[in-house]
């Protein structure tokens, strides 16, 4: 484990090798777990103000999902997050021509409707932060569904960190990414 800041990184972060494969998993991160995306207060907020900007990406029955459980949800742990239809697809999910599950406030973001792109839980998947008094607990999420990532960032030797470069900027800050990059040369010369 590497502590940086206020934040404790598991080594997989580092030594996992990702790059999510959406034409093979087909989006199978908005449709399996217990329940929905984690959200933020902030965020829950953002979707309610920004949810006209991608409503018309949704389906029918997710707009009555919507409009029955509201923008966000408190589920079975007591956390804040995202609707879900039937019990199992984020009801801001749609699937495209392919056949690929996407995010409608994704969508929105990209076309330039939307200035919120997404939640961070979502942007950050397969690493799940966990809030601690005093620091987070910064953990990737091995699950059979990401197998196709494992195997596409593995023939690319891309590290998950670096994958997840972007929204990992987007939590902790350019200065707090800027030492995950020395750790991990530190972690490299050890080898």
């Amino acid at each position: 484990m590497i502590e940086i800041g206020r934040t404790i990184l598991s080594d997989d972060v580092f030594e996992k090798h990702f790059v999510c494969d959406i034409l093979k998993c087909k989006g199978a991160c908005c449709i399996e777990g217990d329940s929905g995306a984690p959200l933020t207060d902030d965020e829950a907020m953002m979707i309610e103000l920004e949810y006209s900007n991608f409503e018309n990406y949704l389906p029918e029955k997710h707009i009555r999902e919507v409009e029955k459980q509201g923008f966000s949800v408190i589920d079975s742990d007591g956390d804040l997050v995202t609707p879900l239809v039937d019990n199992r697809q984020c009801a801001f999910s749609f699937y495209d021509e392919r056949g690929i599950l996407k995010c409608a406030i994704e969508k929105a973001y990209f076309e330039g409707k939307s200035k919120f792109r997404k939640p961070i839980s979502c942007h950050l998947f397969p690493i799940r932060i966990t809030e601690y008094k005093r620091f987070d607990a910064v953990n990737y999420q091995e699950l059979e569904i990401c197998k196709p990532g494992r195997e596409c960032g593995t023939s690319q030797k891309i590290p998950l960190y670096k994958f997840l470069k972007e929204p990992l900027i987007k939590k902790y800050g350019a200065d707090w990414y800027a030492q995950v990059e020395l750790a991990a040369e530190h972690l490299d010369r050890q080898k």
